[in-house]
């Protein structure tokens, strides 16, 4: 039995090691068939651009960029006049890898398309196109108008040299002056047959395109208004001024008078040339109901030493509109504008100035604490140093006219304000039961301050703005029921300043130059 154990045991381990053999044989064999490894494709023709994406930059650049790939040795693009239809090519660029981002300018407001395609040096055929479109902005090419350059009955508008233009548009009227070919090469020309101290935008055209807007006021036409001259009281001159009279100030300082004068009548005061602004060291006080108070193109200084540039002194009265224009305003120790008497004020309008050193020292800056004031508009100016430790706009529950139906309209719009308001005060300080509150397009820079906390004020209606080193206008948790920006749209970057310490508040960020944010003097 011992032996057919044996003999069993035997017969199993020869079988087991056949299999064995003739598994490995064909493992062998199977492994000769195997193919070897692919380590790369190849393809016939170029992958096609990805991510291809187009921006527009500065109007009417438009710049395109995409994912570079390792096949394509250089690329070709084509740029229609049409929405990807690309019947008619009227560019074609190639550009190398490394060329990218790729930027071309074009004619503004016009709807381009652009494809793109690899091409090979190693025999591979073209890439398919990848397709995109993109419309340019409205252009602008004018150059600044410089010092001179508007008078009463023309203007001299300037461009850069040999551009492609035909004629000026003139609005009013929408008549029409055609550029000559002189005029073209040198970049400059002069617009004729206007009007003493009326409003003109003169668009720049090229046949039927736009290439240019400017928007100027010319010069009064001093022989219908009051000549007014540095070595003129001009306190005298103003209390014998009748309602409706035009003051114009020559160029220089005017030191006869300093100090507070009276406005008991409508009247413009205004500088001749607003590139050499009359300086004045006057604060003026509103004491009867004016229809209409303009104060256009000055150089107004308080030395450190006068109050408000402007304030309402008298009670129930009905204020007309306020309009600063054009001024340069520095060095008050209290408020700009105040209106701290039970009356009405129809409006008021501050566009176009630069505010610097306004103190607010027992007075907040645009301040109507018993008067009501039913619309103020702040718009395309810059306030530097404004309303240390007090508010920037301040309208309180005046007892006469809150909760009666009336309503309070407060607009900031294209502004820079930087450092203002500081010590952890508010930008909108409305406690007028009723009140709408925008603020938009405007650089807030270098502030501890917010927009509100109060439970009267309307949620702001924010768009288009930026704030740098300004948490409070965008971060709920930095005041307690503070009121913040929602837009969703806002920017916190730095603008660059190009010398923010002596006044230069040029944005050199490219961003905000593409979104005009800020006072557009400093856009330029």
């Amino acid at each position: 039995m011992v032996i057919n154990q044996m003999k069993t045991m035997k017969t199993k381990n020869i079988f087991i090691g056949a299999l064995i053999g003739f598994l490995s044989i064909t493992f062998i064999a199977c492994e000769d068939n195997i193919d070897p490894l692919v380590e790369e494709l190849d393809f016939s023709r170029v992958f096609s651009p990805i991510e291809l994406t187009a921006r527009v930059r500065n109007q009417t650049t438009i710049e395109l960029n995409w994912k570079i790939r390792n096949d394509a040795d250089k690329y070709v693009i084509e740029y229609s006049e049409d929405s990807l239809q690309f019947s008619s090519i009227i560019r074609t660029v190639e550009v190398m890898p490394e060329e990218l981002p790729v930027r071309e300018t074009f004619d503004g407001e016009t709807r381009y398309s652009a494809r793109v395609k690899g091409v090979s040096n190693s025999g591979l055929a073209d890439s398919k196109w990848t397709e995109i479109t993109i419309m340019t902005d409205l252009e602008n090419i004018y150059l600044p108008i410089q010092d001179g350059d508007i008078d009463a009955n023309e203007a001299v508008l300037r461009w850069p040299a040999n551009s492609d233009v035909t004629n000026f548009v003139i609005i009013p009227g929408n008549t029409t002056q055609v550029i000559t070919d002189d005029e073209k090469a040198a970049g400059m020309a002069s617009v004729t047959g206007l009007t003493g101290n009326t409003e003109y935008t003169v668009l720049l055209m090229k046949g039927t395109k736009q290439r240019g807007s400017t928007g100027f006021t010319t010069l009064i036409d001093v022989g219908g208004a009051t000549r007014i001259y540095p070595e003129d009281d001009l306190s005298l001159v103003i209390a014998a001024a009748t309602p409706g009279d035009v003051l114009v100030l020559y160029p220089g300082d005017y030191l006869v008078y300093t100090g507070s004068i009276d406005i008991d009548k409508s009247i413009t005061i205004r500088g001749l040339y607003p590139y050499d602004k009359p300086l004045l060291h006057v604060q003026f006080s509103s004491i009867n109901a004016a229809s209409a108070v303009e104060l256009i193109d000055l150089d107004l200084n308080g030395d450190d030493l006068l109050n408000d540039v402007l304030r309402y002194n008298t009670a129930d009265v009905a204020y007309g509109s306020l309009s600063i224009e054009g001024c340069n305003i520095h060095n008050y120790t209290r408020s700009f504008v105040a209106g701290n008497v039970a009356s009405t004020i129809e409006s008021v309008s501050i566009n176009n100035c630069v505010l610097t050193n306004v103190m607010t020292s027992g007075g907040d800056f645009l301040d109507f604490r018993t008067a009501y004031l039913a619309d103020l508009s702040v718009t395309n100016s810059t306030f530097n140093n404004c309303a240390p430790g007090r508010d920037f706009i301040r309208m309180d529950a005046a007892a006469a006219y809150s909760g009666t139906g009336l309503t309070s309209n407060v607009l900031i719009d294209h502004c820079t304000l930087y450092g203002v308001s500081t010590g952890t005060k508010r930008i909108l300080y409305v406690r007028f039961l009723d009140n709408n509150l925008t603020v938009q397009n405007t650089l807030i820079a270098e502030t501890d301050a917010y927009y509100t906390n109060q439970a009267n004020s309307s949620q702001p209606a924010c768009s288009n703005n930026n704030y740098f080193n300004a948490i409070g206008f965008y971060t709920d948790a930095y005041v307690s029921n503070a009121k913040i920006d929602l837009s969703g749209n806002f920017t916190t970057l730095d603008p660059g300043f190009v010398d923010a310490a002596n006044g230069n508040f040029k944005i050199t960020d490219q961003t905000l130059l593409d979104n005009a944010v800020g006072d557009p003097r400093w856009l330029q």
